[in-house]
């Protein structure tokens, strides 16, 4: 197993000094999520050659791997030009993570459309069976490089993606059937996945490749008013959080317990968004909980 740190709360290092950080907080990998110097949102990579060089450089330097590259495209919008570029930047991101010795891309189904041209330019577009249409052109497209290459996709539903519960996710990838197509589990998404943490670890346990771990809080108690959102009522709004393992309530016991049970031994990451103010504290813990977990439950007893 790769314990990784997604060391977003820090993006303000530059590369090098940023494996120089994850070694020192204690992490044998990180799980690169979007930043401007690299893979950036919705645009094409700014990893030039230079700059990947410098990062494999003090990868080695530190005696850290690079776990995951994470690209977010729109490659599930039905508007086919909007596709179509994601797919484009989607290939030179594969190019990246060739050249880094990358070998687990992951990413999410995604919500479709950019929000301006599913609001205004043709309405009602957005629907989750066209994006699903657009997704899976995409994937017509995307995965036989991915199995030229020998690299791995893993995806994740995400809250608002066209897809969010976790049963459908994981079918959608057992029936394309691709060995380079995975799913990812993301334990801050669970309660929008489905009500049965240990079933839906098990469900996905065949095609599971990589686990996010962060708290968060269950938005489905107290009349699912456990948060506070205007207007009353919306079904728009996918409020979660990223803490720190003991700070929500997901039932980590269950969580580990499960992991071992089917045996993961995939990347697993830490990935708190929530505390940037105490980034080197929480990141620390985070590790120290993993492994105490790890150790507790046998789940892959080399990790580490």
């Amino acid at each position: 197993m790769k314990i990784a740190l997604d060391p977003y709360m820090i993006r303000h290092l530059s590369l090098p000094e940023l494996c120089r950080a994850t070694a020192e907080l204690g992490y044998e990998h990180i799980e690169l999520s979007p930043r401007a110097d690299f893979l950036d949102w919705w645009v094409m990579p700014r990893a030039t050659k230079e700059r990947m060089a410098a990062f494999k450089r003090a990868l080695t330097d530190h005696g850290v791997g690079l776990a995951t590259l994470q690209p977010m495209y729109r490659w599930a919008s039905p508007f086919e030009d909007e596709r179509q570029w994601a797919v484009r930047c989607w290939k030179k991101a594969i190019e990246v993570s060739v050249e880094m010795d990358c070998r687990l891309m992951i990413s999410e189904f995604g919500r479709g459309a950019s929000p301006e041209r599913s609001v205004g330019e043709r309405p009602g577009a957005n629907t989750p069976e066209l994006c699903e249409a657009a997704w899976f052109r995409s994937m017509d497209e995307l995965l036989p490089i991915f199995e030229r290459e020998g690299l791995t996709l893993s995806v994740e539903p995400h809250p608002e993606d066209w897809v969010e519960q976790l049963q459908p996710a994981a079918d959608l990838v057992k029936n394309i059937g691709s060995p380079a197509l995975k799913l990812s589990y993301i334990a801050p998404h669970t309660f929008y996945y489905g009500d049965d943490l240990a079933a839906m670890i098990r469900e996905a346990a065949p095609v599971l490749a990589h686990v996010r771990v962060a708290d968060t809080f269950n938005h489905k108690k107290s009349s699912q008013l456990r948060y506070i959102v205007n207007p009353p009522g919306s079904t728009q709004i996918r409020v979660h959080q990223h803490l720190d393992i003991g700070q929500g309530e997901i039932d980590w016991d269950v969580f580990f317990a499960t992991l071992a049970e089917v045996g993961f031994d995939g990347v697993l990451s830490a990935c708190v968004f929530a505390w940037e103010e105490r980034a080197e504290d929480s990141s620390r813990f985070m590790r120290q909980e993993i492994q105490r977990y790890l150790d507790q439950y046998r789940v892959a007893p080399n990790a580490g």
